[in-house]
């Protein structure tokens, strides 16, 4: 059953890197395919479009996942719905390709939301745990709210077309080379709307891929399997507004408001969420909210009007965040599913490979260079304060973004220096306290007989050699001679020429290198004796700001009761009348024609095969009468 569930996704990345190697980055292909929808005045055709940017998601997708596929073979392989878990996990990656790769706006948002239910049935694939469940209809309804915005920002690029004087009678409202064509122009003519199409967008993005305010459904998403988690961190789900912000850059660079209100989004989840991290004990938390923040840097590129840069940290993202997450779970699976990292501590002498690995990812995703995260972040860095894209009369937005994410890196590298430490090196063997039956229906004890941690398969580190190495070099090898940015900037509409990414004046390196070290130095000062008591499992001991920051400052607490509260009194106030007159009348009213209609029919519900047969025979002869009647009048 492994085998079935990763072979597709492999050969798929197979036929992708052919593809992509024999792509003319100048040009788009476009395969057209069966019609799809055709009405007056609407055509939308299952077409694919294959281009720079669309193949390289493509190998993301299907390389990323057919890796975290191999490895949940291992991880889930006493799992009782292994096969309903790996239909999901395949249907995921389905939609995800859907998205990328449809030419039209309609292909876009099947695959979008594609990947919104794929997520829902594997966020509570353990759905027998009310904490799971919750958890994945919390991903469900907030995802909602995004999607009702890219649904009006699809609508309104679709009318803005249709009722323009210079498009005269075309029907593909939706495809992409229709809207690259005219919609520049249409939009030049009405700045305002253009604005309020790349703000609708923007929502739809913002959902999505987990900025505030709708963030809060990615860490509960960790309730998932840990491939689950791997995936929608990496490869898929999260990486849908950045893609989407690729696509209709043009919508975005027709509104320097919108660029702006991207760029300050972006800067402040990113900071934000590097914030909460700290006070996260949960070693799949902490990941959560750090993908969260590096999101929000993606976002600030794009913002800063590099939407090249905010792809290139996606590839990057996907490396190392990949191997995070894996590396993660071949730690909760030795330590028995124990997720606390309180828990954790010297575990690197038990678990080498592991070990190897993440070190590599934490030091890409901490900024240091000559790792893949390395480049990607100081593009990132470079293209927020090197440009003034995102400028709203004297406010120039984009270099303020740029100057709060150069606190990101640094607080990044030291949260994840904290979780290094804890779980590596730190600790005093606090995971010799679990007790063997520490598990659940769906956990599984790893623990050896002595009651030590052991290394995980060949089919779970396998992965995480690969990772580890793209996660060392393949930031280098994608920045060398402008390679990645000559790639995609093929692939954008308009100009092809993008914005600086190295600021005059500013040494940009020293300060993003300066970073990353102080964040690392003074998390290992922090932790180098073990774990501080306002870290421990006495809470009451905890400073007020770590508490405030494991409970998101209260922001998700306010979000789900406001919503709670706020339906039950509108619902208390308004309807209590309403309910009596209107609506209990009508539940009548519909429960007495219902009963009246079900006597009818169930007389003639015999269940005698000749009565129904009889009815099928006078229907058939009453349609041939009317036929032969209209045929006579029409003579």
């Amino acid at each position: 059953m492994g085998l079935l569930a990763v072979l597709p996704i492999a050969i798929a990345f197979v036929i992708g890197a052919m593809i992509t190697k024999s792509l003319d980055p100048s040009q788009a292909v476009v395969l057209s395919s069966i019609p799809w929808i055709e009405v007056k005045g609407l055509s939308v055709p299952f077409e694919l479009r294959i281009d720079t940017l669309s193949m390289t998601m493509v190998l993301i997708i299907t390389g990323i996942g057919a890796l975290i596929h191999l490895y949940a073979t291992g991880y889930m392989s006493e799992e009782k719905d292994y096969s309903r878990f790996f239909a999901y996990l395949n249907l995921f990656i389905a939609a995800m390709l859907v998205l990328v790769l449809g030419n039209n706006l309609l292909m876009l948002f099947i695959g979008w939301e594609g990947v919104g239910l794929c997520s829902y049935l594997l966020i509570g694939f353990w759905y027998e745990d009310i904490t799971n469940a919750k958890a994945a209809n919390k991903a469900f309804i907030v995802n909602r709210i995004g999607d009702w915005g890219l649904t009006l920002g699809l609508l309104l690029i679709a009318t803005l077309i249709a009722t323009s004087p210079a498009v005269q009678g075309e029907t593909r409202l939706f495809s992409y080379d229709v809207i690259f064509a005219y919609l520049p122009k249409i939009l030049v003519m009405n700045p305002g709307v253009a604005t309020a199409a790349a703000l609708l967008l923007f929502v739809g993005a913002c959902g999505k891929s987990a900025q505030f305010p709708l963030y809060l459904w990615l860490p509960d998403a960790m309730a998932g399997p840990t491939p689950v988690s791997a995936l929608i961190h990496a490869a898929t789900m999260v990486t849908s507004g950045v893609v989407l912000m690729n696509r209709m850059s043009l919508v975005f660079e027709s509104s320097a408001v919108a660029s702006a209100v991207v760029c300050a989004v972006g800067a402040f989840t990113a900071l934000f969420a590097a914030i909460i991290a700290f006070g996260q004990t949960d070693i799949k938390k902490v990941l959560a909210y750090s993908t969260v923040s590096q999101l929000g840097l993606m976002f600030v590129a794009c913002g800063a009007g590099a939407y090249w840069v905010g792809i290139f940290h996606v590839t990057t993202h996907a490396f190392f965040k990949a191997l995070l997450f894996l590396g993660s779970g071949a730690v909760i699976h030795a330590m028995a599913h124990e997720q606390d990292m309180r828990n954790y501590g010297k575990l690197a002498k038990y678990l080498p490979i592991t070990f190897g690995t993440m070190m590599i990812g934490y030091l890409s995703i901490s900024g240091i260079p000559f790792f893949s995260g390395f480049y990607s972040k100081e593009e990132v860095l470079g293209s927020a304060l090197a440009g003034d894209f995102a400028t709203v009369g004297a406010f120039e937005v984009g270099k303020l973004s740029g100057w709060i994410c150069l606190v990101v890196p640094a607080l990044t590298a030291m949260y994840m220096t904290r979780m290094m430490w804890l779980t590596f090196f730190g600790g005093v063997e606090q995971w010799r306290k679990i007790e063997p039956n520490h598990v659940d229906d769906h956990d599984h004890h790893h623990l050896d007989a002595e009651h030590k941690p052991h290394e995980v398969p060949f089919s779970m580190y396998f992965p995480l050699i690969v990772l580890a190495v793209l996660s060392a070099a393949g930031g280098w090898y994608l920045s060398q001679g402008g390679r990645f940015e000559h790639w995609l900037l093929a692939s954008q509409v308009g100009p092809k020429i993008a914005p600086p990414t190295h600021p005059e004046g500013i040494p940009l390196m020293a300060l993003s290198v300066g970073a990353a070290v102080l964040g690392i130095l003074a998390g290992v000062a922090v932790y180098i004796k073990g774990l501080p008591a306002k870290e421990g499992w006495d809470e009451s001991k905890w400073s007020k700001f770590r508490l405030r920051a494991r409970d998101q400052f209260g922001y998700d607490r306010l979000m789900v009761n406001s919503v709670t509260v706020d339906s039950a009194s509108l619902s208390t106030s308004v309807n209590t009348g309403f309910d009596h007159a209107v609506i209990e009348g009508m539940g009548e009213g519909a429960g007495n024609v219902t009963s009246w209609l079900g006597g009818i029919f169930n007389s003639v519900q015999t269940g005698l095969v000749r009565m129904y047969a009889s009815i099928m025979l006078i229907g058939v002869v009453v349609l041939l009468l009317w036929v032969v009647v209209s045929a006579g009048g029409g003579r």
